[in-house]
């Protein structure tokens, strides 16, 4: 089948026409792939900022048909549309339990750059070949967990509710779900890409009274305020914690996300959040980068909190229908953040133009 893969960190998208697949095995799925988002975190498998094992089929944003299923399957069959999940959610482990499926335990085999026992049903030039998130859906077609998948009705656009699948779901979740947003709070976001245009909306819809939208390009910042920023800050231009503290009669902001995953960002968001405010940590740092920040003026006597939001603290199996019923009631902007449809060979491109600032989302409707 036809496929875009890496060989090594650091090392161009290839696209090859050669890549063998094989079946699925017990709680697994084959899927034909209708269509796949280009998301950051593709990019950061590629230069090396996600260390995965190589060679790798990128992408985990993805949406299409099941082809065949495995013995055991029970929740999905041939026919079936889905959407992708890249934390795979079992909804029997503690975690699941506990209403944290997006930590689910059977998760921890994503690193692997296999399925669940850590395998792939991929290879290239007879030898394996794996795949991003226990997804792939950077090819025709893809095996996945049946747990990483969700269902969604047949007559749902793929080509647009595959932004549900990661970006939207990482995003309004990380609004709706990690944070604490009352009527009327001033929120921040630092970094108005595809995830952080997606933290704009869900503040939006939790009725934030004002949303302040931070980024270096313009072009970003005239995405975030169509999807309903209401005050703009250029990074590049001037100071966004002064900006911020401006913009909030000098006390901050109630809530903080940051969406790029820089220290130097980080603490930009932990500086301009208002004492008693939250911090959320959305955007996906090198491995690397810790933070130092004084426990007395941050902690006890600021009272910050400071959060971490994997997957938008997501329930799968309840918030994609949820987000579902948004989009179809209007609240959530869907079509609108999708800048160009691409063909599976224009992935190189798609991926310069994201780091360029150009676009929100690109998304490979062609295999």
């Amino acid at each position: 089948m036809r496929a875009a893969i890496v060989t090594a960190p650091g090392q161009p998208v290839e696209i090859r026409e050669d890549v063998e697949i094989g079946e699925p095995g017990p709680g697994e799925v084959k899927i034909r792939m209708v269509a796949s988002g280009v998301c950051h975190s593709d990019l950061s498998v590629q230069n090396g900022t996600l260390p995965l094992p190589m060679p790798i089929v990128p992408g985990h944003e993805g949406a299409g048909e099941v082809v065949a299923v495995g013995e055991g399957v029970t929740r999905l069959a041939v026919g079936d549309h889905v959407l992708t999940m890249f934390h795979p959610q079992c909804g029997e482990c503690y975690m699941c339990r506990h209403d944290q499926g997006y930590q689910c335990e059977k998760g921890a085999a994503t690193a692997t750059g296999g399925l669940l026992d850590g395998t792939t049903r991929l290879s290239l030039d007879g030898k394996p070949l794996y795949q991003m998130a226990m997804c792939g859906t950077f090819a025709q077609e893809a095996i996945i967990p049946e747990i990483s998948a969700v269902k969604v009705p047949r007559e749902t656009p793929l080509d647009v509710a595959v932004l549900i699948s990661c970006g939207v779901l990482t995003g309004v979740g990380a609004a709706l779900n990690t944070a604490d947003i009352r009527e009327g709070d001033t929120v921040a976001v630092l970094g108005c890409g595809g995830v952080g245009l997606n933290v704009i909306q869900g503040a939006r819809i939790a009725g934030a009274g004002e949303i302040i939208g931070i980024d270096t390009f313009d072009s970003k910042l005239e995405m975030a305020e169509q999807m309903g920023a209401t005050k703009l800050v250029n990074a590049s231009k001037e100071d966004p914690v002064s900006r911020v503290q401006q913009l909030s009669g000098g006390r901050g902001a109630d809530v903080a996300f940051e969406v790029i995953g820089l220290e130097a960002t980080i603490n930009q968001a932990v500086a301009m959040t208002r004492n008693g405010g939250q911090t959320v940590l959305v955007g996906v740092p090198r491995v690397d980068v810790t933070l130092s920040l004084p426990v007395a003026f941050t902690f006890l006597f600021f009272n910050k909190t400071i959060k971490g939001s994997w997957y938008g603290s997501s329930n799968c199996d309840r918030d994609v229908p949820r987000l579902l019923d948004l989009h179809a009631r209007g609240e959530l902007k869907l079509e609108e953040l999708i800048s160009r449809r691409i063909d599976l060979a224009e992935v190189p491109e798609a991926f310069r133009a994201m780091e360029a600032g150009e676009v929100a989302r690109s998304v490979i409707t062609s295999f």
